[in-house]
């Protein structure tokens, strides 16, 4: 007798059915498509295998299907597989295997078909791409090694490569350029830089000095750097020497108290002593009178460094040009003040230096009456060998050279048909324009701005007086007017200064008048407005350059 089964019992309790339910069915992936197999599947998890065709000689397909790449479908030598179903319509391997009469192209194996096809012809054109940026990358990398290697070569004529030098920032090469108010002597800003530092330096310095504490450059360097935050080295105290060497005496001692590890009593140090002089009238001690004196003997001293370079820039142009020190009032418009040399250290004192055999020729100096001739004889021996790898003379290094002022001749072409005579006019106008300019003190320029700016201020007054239809008018409400109607921003004290020039230049059309505690502007409105503009520009062009 059969065992029934649990799940027999749940189909007998439901009305109606007799049979289990089948599933639903599963489409399978292929390599052609999606095919929907024609059997119908039992009740339990498993795929159930679909019947052979009764005509057929060819087993039963297994159950699971291998997938497999389109790539490797059309493979001729690869022999067919008998579990696998072969790719209908596919023309490089035709399957041996007899088509069953039943068996039909879907539209789902179609599409299949036309997306391997448009995967194929991507990965293509991709696998071309690749191979082409692996082309140009192994050409670079050849070029490259071809680069580093032919320098190396002793035939290759290259040319000698200047030493790679670290570029300054921008606002130190054109410090000079970015300094507020009117043009004049501006230092550059590594001469700005060693002023502050003399300054810090002569701070520390005084503190110390007045209570009688012995000045060593330990105790300055720290001192400097912590109000500079910039380093402080003994070459900058060397430059600060060479631009004032009646500032400090700097001498080597021993036996200076010090309370570091780092540095012992017997050591030599670095100490400073500043120098009063005679006109500090036997004083002892540096006051803030005295620093403040100091520090404009070292500007002083660096200005006038920065005016010899000047005049050897001014005696190299074409025409050379010769301004006296005490008329010159700025730099020329040419002169690039940032590119000035740096200075140079001065010698300081140094530690004195400890006799020691360190070499066999010392050994020898000083043993010689000591030793045998034979180990004397040896021991010169050694001397000459070690003495003939060093036996050339080390070249010294070359000190920094003034760049060149001469700006680049004008080519013979460009002038080319241009009267010799007319060009020297021209040289010598544009030289005369620029001593002009150099030789000006800031009032004269304060003026020339002024009077640059009349002709304009001239129509906005008339233009004032037209609108108001008054004959005089206030100084304030002329101001006021005249502040909001011109073009640049002027404060009303300095439209005033403006108009005082003005009715100084010209008073037949311009007069002020004095009335109590206010200033009256009267206007002749008749008077021929292009004339007085003409009168104006004849002004600036006879005191301008």
């Amino acid at each position: 007798m059969a065992q029934s089964r649990v799940t027999d019992f749940y189909a007998c309790r439901r009305p109606g059915l007799t049979t289990p339910r089948a599933k639903s069915t599963c489409l399978t992936p292929s390599p052609g498509g999606l095919v929907a197999p024609e059997f119908t599947r039992s009740s339990s998890r498993k795929r159930a295998r679909p019947p052979a065709e009764p005509g057929s000689d060819q087993p039963a397909p297994p159950a699971r299907r291998r997938l497999r790449l389109p790539g490797l479908d059309s493979c001729p030598s690869s022999p067919a597989d008998p579990s696998s179903p072969a790719d209908p319509g596919s023309p490089v391997c035709p399957s041996p295997i007899k088509r069953t009469k039943n068996a039909t192209v879907s539209g789902g194996q179609q599409r299949g078909k036309v997306a391997s096809e448009d995967s194929i012809s991507e990965l293509q054109t991709c696998l071309r791409q690749a191979r082409k940026l692996g082309a140009q990358a192994r050409a670079l990398r050849a070029r490259v090694q071809e680069n580093v290697v032919e320098p190396c070569t002793p035939d290759a004529k290259a040319p000698t490569e200047q030493p790679c030098v670290e570029k300054a920032p921008a606002y130190q090469r054109f410090h000079a350029l970015a300094q507020p108010g009117l043009p004049g002597l501006i230092l550059p800003y590594k001469y700005q830089v060693l002023a502050e530092m003399f300054r810090s330096m002569d701070t520390i310095v005084s503190m110390l000095h007045n209570r009688s504490e012995t000045v060593t450059f330990a105790k300055v360097k720290q001192g400097v750097q912590e109000m500079m935050r910039k380093r402080f080295e003994e070459r900058n105290m060397g430059q600060i020497k060479t631009v004032y060497p009646a500032s400090y005496c700097f001498r080597q001692e021993c036996n200076v108290p010090t309370f570091k590890d780092s540095i012992k009593r017997s050591d030599y140090q670095l100490t400073i002593e500043p120098l009063l002089g005679q006109e500090a009238g036997g004083a002892t001690q540096l006051t803030a009178t005295r620093l403040l004196q100091r520090r404009q003997v070292f500007r002083q001293n660096l200005v006038d460094r920065v005016k010899e370079h000047h005049k050897a820039f001014l005696a190299s142009l074409n025409p050379p040009m010769t301004v006296s020190d005490d008329q010159l009032t700025r730099w020329h418009p040419r002169f690039n003040v940032d590119e000035v040399p740096d200075i140079e250290p001065a010698e300081l004192p140094q530690p004195p230096v400890t006799e020691k055999l360190t070499t066999a020729q010392e050994v020898l100096a000083r043993a010689r009456s000591l030793i045998t001739p034979k180990m004397e004889k040896a021991l010169s021996n050694l001397a000459l060998r070690s003495a003939e790898p060093s036996s050339p003379g080390t070249s010294t290094p070359a000190l920094p050279a003034t760049p060149p002022a001469t700006p680049p001749a004008a080519s013979p072409s460009a002038l080319k048909g241009v009267s010799q005579a007319l060009l020297e006019r021209i040289r010598a106008k544009e030289v005369q324009k620029q001593l002009a300019r150099m030789t000006r003190c800031p009032e004269q320029e304060l003026r020339l701005q002024r009077l640059e700016r009349l002709p304009e201020l001239a129509r906005v007054l008339r233009s004032v007086f037209v609108s108001e239809r008054k004959p005089a008018l206030t100084m304030e409400v002329v101001c006021a007017r005249m502040v909001d109607s011109y073009q640049a921003a002027l404060s009303p004290g300095e439209m005033e200064k403006h108009l005082l020039l003005l009715a100084e230049l010209l008073p037949d059309w311009l007069s002020l008048h004095r009335i109590r505690t206010d200033t009256y502007v009267k206007l002749d409105k008749a008077a021929d407005l292009a004339g007085l503009t003409a009168r104006l520009a004849h002004h600036v062009h006879s005191e301008g350059p």
